[in-house]
């Protein structure tokens, strides 16, 4: 596959334009309203965010309202983006960094890698984050029956749920609504909150 150009072009037609975007502000607001409160149920705090393909940065101030005080590093591969917003420029795969973050995003990244790249950023995310984990990824199954073919892109790398299941539980434990924890990381969940 190609390689994907993430120019102005690709931001307009899935991000600005009504009729074809993907997602909105606001839909970014309320998930990232959504990750901070259960992140904050876990009890599990918060001092540094870490946003592996932040995109448009739609969750930045809304994640930095819900944990005050905390700093925001913003990942994107879009030379574009890191121009206009002041991004780090860099790949999920690839990216090197000593740093470790209470609360890892990464939306919407995994399925423009190759299995092998989709797999060493699984790696990485675990060795950057030292907390807890939000990962949204469309599988094949999400490309079969929720995904709106309208307003998706389909120049993708649709993967089963189970692959990134298996390769994600090597590092996490799943608490919910995609946010997963640290092995490590005390979790404690009665049997009816479990995945």
């Amino acid at each position: 596959m190609p390689r994907r150009v993430f120019d102005a072009g690709y931001y307009r037609r899935f991000y600005f334009d009504p009729r074809t975007r993907a997602a909105t502000p606001e839909q970014m607001r309320l998930r990232a309203n959504t990750i901070a409160a259960l992140v904050k149920q876990l009890e599990i705090d918060v001092e540094r965010i870490f946003d592996a393909g932040c995109g448009l940065g739609w969750m930045r101030a809304p994640l930095l309202r819900a944990f005050p005080g905390a700093t925001y590093t913003g990942l994107e591969t879009s030379e574009y983006l890191c121009q206009r917003y002041g991004w780090v420029h860099g790949s999920v795969a690839t990216h090197r960094t000593r740093s470790r973050f209470d609360l890892v995003i990464c939306n919407d990244v995994l399925q423009y890698l190759s299995d092998r790249e989709a797999a060493r950023a699984i790696a990485n995310l675990a060795e950057w984050c030292r907390g807890a984990l939000y990962l949204h990824v469309p599988t094949a199954e999400d490309w079969r029956e929720n995904a709106d073919h309208e307003c998706s892109d389909a120049d993708v790398h649709l993967r089963p749920t189970e692959w990134y299941r298996k390769r994600v539980r090597r590092y996490f434990q799943h608490a919910g609504f995609g946010v997963y924890v640290r092995h490590g990381v005390p979790l404690l969940q009665w049997e009816l909150e479990k995945a």
